[in-house]
């Protein structure tokens, strides 16, 4: 998704464009959608930005991430495919895990949606966060013949990333997570504001624009 959404008011309506129409503050002869009038911008109403989900995942470092072999369009609620769970290290490196056993990867993430796992400013936490996740991704537990095993209990890539995550929680005394909770606390708001974006730049790449109500 390589369009920058933008987003403005008019006729009691949000309307959404790409930024190609090249909205200003001034008349720029543009006439609204819905009541076919030119468009004129005051400072407080000039077009903001709509804010892309989606992040490089090679660029946040501790991170839980969410990504789509078939791109960021099928990060949807509503799409019906098969999606991968990865963690960074503090350098960007994705580890996941799949069919061939733990895979470390430092390209391939560039579009998905991240949540963040370590606040800012943690200092030199990430050596040992990169220490833990080498160790935790050797275990057997992990190798590639039990990749079928670990699928038919619900595991695979996200048992990986979360089993991670809950053993540093244990270390710091902390009760671990379970998957349900994690996933309506941290996963699921990340995949609705995605979804509702995905709908939007559909809509304009169909239409040329989206009109919401207030």
């Amino acid at each position: 998704m390589d369009c920058t959404v933008l987003k403005f008011n008019h006729c009691g309506r949000k309307i959404y464009s790409f930024d190609k129409n090249k909205l200003q503050t001034e008349n720029t002869g543009r006439k609204c959608p819905i009541c076919q009038e030119q468009m004129r911008f005051s400072l407080l109403e000039a077009p903001v930005i709509v804010p892309c989900p989606f992040s490089n995942g090679h660029k946040v470092r501790c991170a839980f991430l969410i990504g789509s072999s078939l791109g960021p369009a099928f990060l949807s609620e509503w799409q019906d495919s098969e999606l991968h769970v990865g963690v960074t290290n503090s350098q960007g490196v994705v580890y996941s895990y799949t069919s061939s056993g733990v895979q470390r990867e430092d390209q391939g993430w560039e579009q998905c949606l991240c949540v963040p796992l370590v606040a800012p400013g943690t200092g030199s936490f990430g050596t040992m966060w990169d220490t833990e996740l080498e160790q935790f991704s050797l275990l057997s537990t992990w190798s590639r013949h039990r990749f079928e095993e670990e699928r038919e209990f619900g595991s695979c890539c996200y048992g990986f990333a979360l089993s991670f995550l809950n053993q540093l929680r244990r270390a710091e005394g902390r009760e671990s997570v379970t998957r349900d909770d994690f996933t309506q606390q941290h996963v699921l708001p990340h995949v609705k504001t995605a979804s509702k974006y995905i709908t939007v730049y559909q809509e304009i790449h169909q239409h040329g624009f989206y009109i919401a109500d207030y």
